[in-house]
């Protein structure tokens, strides 16, 4: 239960099969990676239903009881061409009501789908309203820079649909600012009805996601948004935003040069994180935005001269 003789098993396996029957397959090289993708929520959202509706088949078991499905079931899968490696995970619930030894592991194993997740679908029922628990579901996502479709299921089940739609989007983007303009998909995993627009939804987050954003039209953002807006002058000194970079994907990570950069306040942070939202269309997917004391780090550098080919 502890681990233990856990190595002296595998030392004895190691000799007996030989260090190659450990080793993963490579994957080729013209293989497409498969998308990872963990369905989470409460329990009793209807996830292991959703899942069997987008397999086509009576994959998990599912039932009316809360937390049946206790296990992450991976699930090795191709939507329109495109492998997918789907995950169904237990449901998270609160704290105080997960009792149970087996129903802690349960979700902790949740979360591990989560942290192994590239997008992540927060499913909500739509029969009870907007819960503590579903915005902190959404938050571990988006806390670990995964990309976040909000699917609403037993949405057969809503009489006004409209006004439930567009409160519901108004809740999620002021609950939740780390993934505004989340994609918001209303299906009935029992019916089927919406269920064919959950993974248009997720390919198109998947892409925000990953994109990268050329540092010429980073720089000529920033200057617009510093003219538009100027950071605070602490002491009377402006403080002065010299240069960006995107620095990673997935999430998008950036990072501003600035001489004073421990002085920019977190308000002003928002703010150029909002606008980078804005200008380029990372509806979604968390933003991470770094500062760097310094100015432009890569002025001054000389490229070096092109080869000559005449000279040998």
């Amino acid at each position: 239960a502890h681990g233990a003789g856990l190595d002296e098993l595998h030392q004895r396996l190691l000799a007996i099969a030989g260090r190659d029957a450990f080793r993963r397959p490579k994957r080729p090289a013209n293989e497409t990676p498969p998308l990872k993708l963990a369905i989470v929520g409460r329990p009793n959202a209807g996830k292991s239903t959703l899942v069997n509706r987008l397999l086509g088949r009576e994959r998990l078991l599912t039932g009316p009881e809360a937390g049946i499905t206790r296990d992450a079931i991976a699930v090795d899968w191709e939507w329109d061409g495109r492998p997918v490696k789907l995950w169904d995970t237990a449901g998270m619930r609160r704290k105080a009501k997960v009792k149970e030894k087996l129903e802690k592991l349960a979700v902790a194993d949740g979360l591990r789908a989560v942290r192994f997740a590239e997008v992540v679908v927060v499913l909500l029922d739509a029969t009870e309203p907007l819960k503590k628990q579903d915005l902190i579901i959404a938050s571990r996502a988006a806390a670990e820079g995964r990309a976040v479709v909000i699917a609403v299921n037993k949405w057969d089940l809503v009489k006004d649909k409209g006004a439930y739609a567009k409160e519901l989007e108004r809740a999620v983007d002021r609950l939740l600012p780390q993934i505004v303009g989340a994609p918001l998909v209303t299906l009935s995993a029992k019916t089927g009805d919406g269920v064919e627009e959950l993974m248009p939804a997720v390919i198109g987050v998947y892409e925000v996601w990953n994109r990268r954003i050329p540092t010429a039209r980073l720089n000529t953002w920033l200057a617009d948004s510093v003219a538009r807006h100027p950071p605070p002058a602490p002491g009377g000194r402006r403080i002065k935003l010299r240069y960006i970079t995107q620095s990673n994907a997935r999430p998008p990570t950036f990072v501003v040069f600035s001489p004073r950069a421990a002085e920019l306040p977190d308000d002003y942070r928002r703010y150029l994180v909002k606008s980078l939202r804005e200008a380029f269309d990372l509806w979604g997917t968390p933003i991470r935005l770094k500062t760097k004391a310094g100015d432009n780090p890569y002025a001054g550098r000389k490229k070096k001269p092109a080869a000559n080919p005449r000279r040998k």
